[in-house]
């Protein structure tokens, strides 16, 4: 399916070193984009699906890099059924596995975990809740793992190792874990802060820098913040991306985000949500914490969109995040909300208002045009003016 969006007021690109692209039109081709900018009349009229966004303007479809995922589109923690298919209303195109710990009866021993792992892989290899993308599958780091146990999921499909909710005496037994699951050519990524479930410890900035994990998860706190003196450590002494979450700490999030800006650790500042957990289920928990970093620091809102978007992308390898050709057709439009004080919808980010979403399109394919469910009404009204496919995407 071809598919033009028009009449786009701004264009956020994905990338904060530069975040925003000119011109009013993206034309899809499958599930990739084919141009971001201009586009002739006779391309738009060639289109199966066009989608006249009244000014509205286009993100990349947002990267929660922090879901507690079990099986199918349902959370245990919260008893809810089709939270995943809801967080798509809220911008939410793709969401990464932060492990599949809430599963009940999770197993603990060598070969549960790595089965955990690999059954979840599989089960959302294809399954899009909603249309969304899940990047499934995270082992858990237990003692008695080993590099052949890291090669052998890596081959078979599985790109994810979480340390956090082993059974070790103290977070620094994570350290070879850690580097085994790395030498594998796993992404790994830790809890940080204190404890947060049953099984799981307080890890603070020196455990990190032991391990030196790809990712500190919800570094702000997943609820409860580690030390204030610790960002400042993994900022200069590590590589570590910087993940903050909408379940964690407000005023860490803040210092987190100043401290990147001002360090020129910009590129290792993500955005993600930890949910659903005991703060419950968000589906525009991403929205709300590119509204908050926004209106409470002096850096642009389309910087926080790329937080939530492209340097995740970057991070965890994705070829989503990103509005430039070639990429994955993974588009959200945004809108000032209906009734509220500002005329855009990066003025309304910045205001600290929740932005409104109009349109999701996930793989190439509209998911909805004209209002989210989850959020305020638009100002500006999105429509299909053409369609030759037989859908209704209201």
């Amino acid at each position: 399916m071809k598919t033009a969006i028009v009449n786009l007021g701004q264009i956020v690109s994905g990338d904060w070193k530069n975040p925003l692209a000119t011109g009013d039109t993206i034309l899809t081709d499958g599930d990739r984009i084919v141009s971001v900018g201009t586009a002739s009349t006779q391309a738009v009229e060639a289109a199966d699906v066009v989608i006249d966004a009244g000014g509205m303007t286009a993100i990349p479809g947002l990267i929660d890099s922090h879901v507690h995922i079990t099986f199918g589109d349902f959370t245990p923690r919260q008893n809810t059924v089709g939270y995943l298919e809801s967080y798509v209303h809220g911008g939410t195109t793709t969401c990464i596995s932060a492990s599949e710990v809430h599963v009940p009866g999770r197993p603990s021993d060598p070969e549960g975990v790595k089965a955990l792992a690999l059954a979840a892989q599989r089960c959302f290899a294809s399954y899009r809740p909603g249309g969304m993308r899940v990047v499934a599958g995270s082992v858990i780091l237990e003692p008695g793992l080993t590099r052949a146990d890291f090669d052998e999921l890596k081959r078979k499909g599985v790109t994810l190792a979480k340390a956090g909710f082993g059974a070790v005496k103290t977070a620094y037994d994570y350290v070879p874990l850690v580097a085994d699951a790395k030498a594998a050519g796993l992404l790994t990524t830790c809890h940080t802060g204190g404890s947060s479930i049953p099984g799981s410890g307080a890890i603070t900035g020196d455990h990190l820098l032991k391990m030196h994990p790809h990712v500190s998860f919800h570094i702000n706190g997943g609820p409860t913040a580690m030390p204030d003196a610790d960002f400042e450590r993994v900022i200069l002494e590590s590589q570590i991306a910087l993940q903050v979450c909408t379940a964690g700490n407000l005023r860490t999030t803040l210092l987190c985000a100043r401290l990147a800006e001002r360090h020129n650790a910009f590129d290792r500042f993500i955005i993600a949500t930890d949910t659903p957990t005991g703060s419950g289920i968000m589906p525009l928990g991403m929205l709300y914490t590119i509204a908050h970093c926004s209106s409470l620091t002096d850096m642009a809102p389309e910087r926080f969109i790329c937080a939530a978007s492209g340097s995740n992308a970057k991070v965890y390898g994705l070829d989503s995040g990103f509005l430039t050709p070639g990429k994955a057709a993974d588009i959200v439009l945004l809108d000032a909300p209906d009734g509220g004080t500002q005329s855009t919808a990066l003025a309304a980010i910045k205001h600290g208002d929740i932005a409104a979403v109009g349109a999701v399109m996930t793989a190439g394919v509209p998911r909805f045009v004209g209002r989210s469910r989850n959020t305020p009404g638009t100002t500006r009204k999105a429509r299909v003016t053409s369609s030759r496919v037989t859908r209704d995407f209201s």
